[in-house]
């Protein structure tokens, strides 16, 4: 038998480490050592403040989630842990630092890949399936609202397409220097986009994308809005410019690579993409799992992506 310790949510803004015992690993199941996890904001915020529509319990819960929605619940998918024949593994767990796994689920992490920067692999993923929802075409203006991790992600890989022009637009100001890293221009004033990808999870973003969509243009809508109602306005121009807004959500391979790629491809792709060390941007300084409940609210309030981390390295060993 194997002691683990988990970060459980156990109501609305309130988290707390709990104990608990693992059995020996089963027939296709893989004792994991976590090394480090990450935290996706938008999604876990919600999960953090209770905002979890009822309609939506079952659609999302996590692979490896414990408890359910909406308390108490231990909720996370961003685990970078060491095996044990000490290779580094990805997996879709949440904030444990000893957990079992299916072994088809723990995707090997590259040498090339930093424990921190691997923790990016589910945003990386999500990225992808945007992109791939996007059908983004060379040359297209494209305006990426919210520079997040997932907009920051988006942003660096349509950038690479010949001829694109990706522009970001964010409220805060300082996310112009990590833009221009990843290729992208930053500015609030562009019209007329070809196709606008919004990942704001904001009413007032998701305004924006229809004010700057040309004639015939495509919104993909990247956030999630939990159980809130944003007011969109399809009055003015939306319908005389034939606007459409497409809905992208990593659960479900985008249409275009759907029978082409598997939901384990992906994230291998993902992992290999983050080879490129441009994307240590993205990462916050590390906290402490053992300080984790003190510091979900703050964690969760701003910043890009944060990373915990669980101590010694057993793969290094």
């Amino acid at each position: 038998m194997t002691n683990a310790i988990a970060f459980w949510i156990e109501a609305a803004g309130h988290g707390t480490l709990r104990a608990e015992t693992l059995s020996p690993p089963g027939l296709g199941q893989t004792l994991i050592t976590t090394l480090a996890t990450g935290i996706s904001r938008g999604t876990e915020a919600l999960v953090f403040a209770g905002k979890i529509p009822p309609s939506q319990f079952d659609t999302m819960r996590a692979p490896l989630m414990g408890g359910a929605f909406p308390f108490p619940v231990k909720y996370g998918y961003s685990a970078v842990g060491c095996d044990p024949a000490g290779q580094r593994v990805f997996v879709l767990h949440p904030h444990q630092d000893r957990f079992l796994a299916p072994s088809a689920m723990c995707v090997p992490v590259p040498d090339a890949v930093p424990t921190a920067r691997a923790v990016l692999a589910a945003n990386m993923e999500t990225a992808l399936n945007i992109t791939w929802d996007a059908a983004c075409l060379p040359g297209e203006r494209v305006l990426v609202i919210g520079a997040g991790v997932v907009g920051l992600l988006v942003g660096s890989l349509l950038a690479r397409i010949p001829g694109t022009v990706v522009t970001m637009v964010d409220i805060d100001p300082r996310r112009a220097r990590i833009a221009h890293r990843f290729g992208c221009q930053f500015d609030s004033r562009r019209v007329d986009q070809d196709l606008i990808i919004h990942a704001s999870g904001s009413e007032q973003g998701l305004r924006l994308a229809l004010d700057c969509a040309g004639f015939e243009a495509r919104i993909v809508e990247a956030s999630w809005f939990g159980d809130a109602l944003p007011a969109v306005p399809l009055g003015g121009a939306f319908h005389s410019n034939r606007l459409r807004i497409i809905a992208s959500q990593v659960g479900h391979i985008a249409p275009a690579m759907r029978g082409r790629r598997s939901h384990a491809q992906r994230l291998a792709l993902a992992l290999e993409l983050l080879k490129d060390a441009a994307y240590d941007a993205l990462l916050e300084p590390p906290t402490r799992f053992v300080d984790l409940p003190a510091e979900m609210p703050r964690l969760l309030a701003g910043g890009l992506c944060h990373v915990i981390t669980y101590g010694t390295d057993p793969c290094s060993a």
